[in-house]
C-alpha cells in the first residue's frame, strides 16, 4: 500500500514509518521540522529514514492546505497515519496559537485531503490528555472527555469530534488513538523519561512535580506502533466499500497504553538501575496542565486487534538509556 505519515520525523511517526517501510509499503512522509525540540534529533531520524527506498521525505506544513491537497493529487494514498501536531501540555500555555494552528486548522485540511481523495483509513493520533482530572480508573473510552485542563488536551478532543462529524457526514472511515505516555529510543527531549535521564547522566537534579505523588501508564514506542499498526488494518469500513445498510458512523477511539500505571518515582529508580547513577532530586509543587494518574483500559483495542503490550517497563528503560548513551557518545 501506499502511506501518507504526517509527523514522520517526529518520535512516534519515525518509528511508524520505519515499520512500514519494512513491512514493504510504500511511505510518503510530510513533516514542517519546527524548532519546538532540537531539530537536529528530527534530522538524525530522517537520515535513517532515508536508507529505505521506499520512503519519500516532504518538509511541508499541514496548515498550507493548497500544497496539502497538491500532495494528495500527486501520490495515490492508500491510507494516512497522521501523527504531525504541535506537542506539549505545558508548552501550550505559553504559545497558545501554535496549537489552534497545527492541531485545529491543520487536522481539518488533513480530513479535507482525505475526504477528497477517498482514502481509505485515517488513523489519527489523540492523546491520554483528554481525560483531565477524571477520577475514574482506569481511563475507559466510555468515559466522559469534556473537562481537559491543558489547550492541548482541548484541542486533542476537538480533532476527535471533527473526526466523527467527517466519518458521519462522508463516510471517511477515522480512528483516533489515545496514546499513553510514550517513552522509547529517539523519544522526545521535553518527555520525563528524556529529561530525567538526560539529567541524570549528567549529574543535574531533576525536577519531580508533586512530590512524586503522580502515576503514568508509561508505554514503550514498539507497543505503541504495534497497536497503530493493527489498528490501521481494521477501519470501521473501507471507504469505496461501504455498507449503506449499516448506517453507523465509521469513527472509531481507542486507548494505546500498556494498562499498567507506574508511579513516578518508580520510574525514576528504573532509570538509576539502568544509567548506575542516583539522581539528585528537586521537590516541584503541581504544574498547571498537569494530571496526576493515568491507567489505559486497552480492553476494546484487546478485543479489536489482540493487541497485548510485550515490553517491560525495566526492558524499555534499559533500552532507552542505552540509546541515549550511543546517540549522544555518554
Amino acid at each position: 500500500m501506499k502511506y501518507l505519515v504526517t509527523g514522520a520525523a517526529g518520535f512516534i511517526g519515525f518509528h511508524t514509518t520505519m515499520r512500514l517501510c519494512a513491512a514493504g509499503h510504500e511511505v510518503v512522509g510530510l513533516d514542517n521540522l519546527n524548532n519546538y525540540y532540537s531539530v537536529g534529533l528530527k534530522l538524525a531520524r530522517l537520515e535513517q529514514l532515508s536508507l529505505w527506498k521506499s520512503f519519500t521525505f516532504y518538509q511541508q506544513d499541514i496548515t498550507d492546505l493548497d500544497h496539502l491537497l497538491t500532495l494528495f493529487d500527486q501520490h495515490a494514498f492508500t491510507r494516512v497515519i497522521h501523527l504531525a501536531a504541535q506537542a506539549g501540555v505545558r508548552h501550550s500555555l505559553e504559545n497558545p496559537h501554535a496549537y489552534a494552528d497545527t492541531n485545529l486548522t491543520g487536522f481539518v485540511n488533513i480530513l479535507e485531503a482525505c475526504r477528497q481523495h477517498a482514502v481509505q483509513h485515517l488513523v489519527y493520533a489523540s492523546s491520554s490528555s483528554v481525560y483531565g482530572m477524571n477520577a475514574k480508573i482506569p481511563f475507559s473510552i466510555e468515559d466522559p472527555v469534556n473537562q481537559p485542563v491543558s489547550l492541548y488536551a482541548a484541542t486533542k478532543r476537538a480533532n476527535e469530534l471533527m473526526a466523527y462529524t467527517y466519518s458521519q457526514l462522508y463516510h471517511l472511515p477515522t480512528t483516533g488513538l489515545r496514546f499513553f505516555t510514550v517513552y522509547g529510543p529517539w523519544g522526545r527531549p521535553d518527555m520525563a523519561p528524556f529529561k530525567f535521564t538526560k539529567a541524570i547522566l549528567e549529574g543535574q537534579p531533576i525536577e519531580i512535580y508533586n512530590a512524586g505523588n503522580m502515576s503514568r501508564d508509561f508505554t514503550y514506542i514498539d507497543d505503541v506502533v504495534e497497536g497503530i499498526l493493527r489498528i490501521n488494518d481494521c477501519p470501521p469500513y473501507y471507504a469505496n466499500e461501504p455498507d449503506e445498510s449499516d448506517q453507523e458512523t465509521p469513527a472509531r477511539l481507542f486507548n494505546v497504553g500498556r494498562g499498567a500505571p507506574v508511579r513516578l518515582l518508580d520510574f525514576i529508580e528504573c532509570i538509576e538501575t539502568a544509567t548506575g547513577v542516583k539522581s539528585i532530586r528537586k521537590m516541584k509543587p503541581m504544574q498547571p496542565g498537569d494530571v496526576q494518574h493515568t491507567w489505559a483500559d486497552i480492553s476494546t483495542l484487546t478485543q479489536r486487534t489482540g493487541f497485548q503490550p510485550s515490553i517491560s517497563l525495566p526492558e524499555g528503560v534499559s533500552r532507552f538509556v542505552d540509546w541515549y548513551r550511543d546517540f549522544y557518545n555518554i
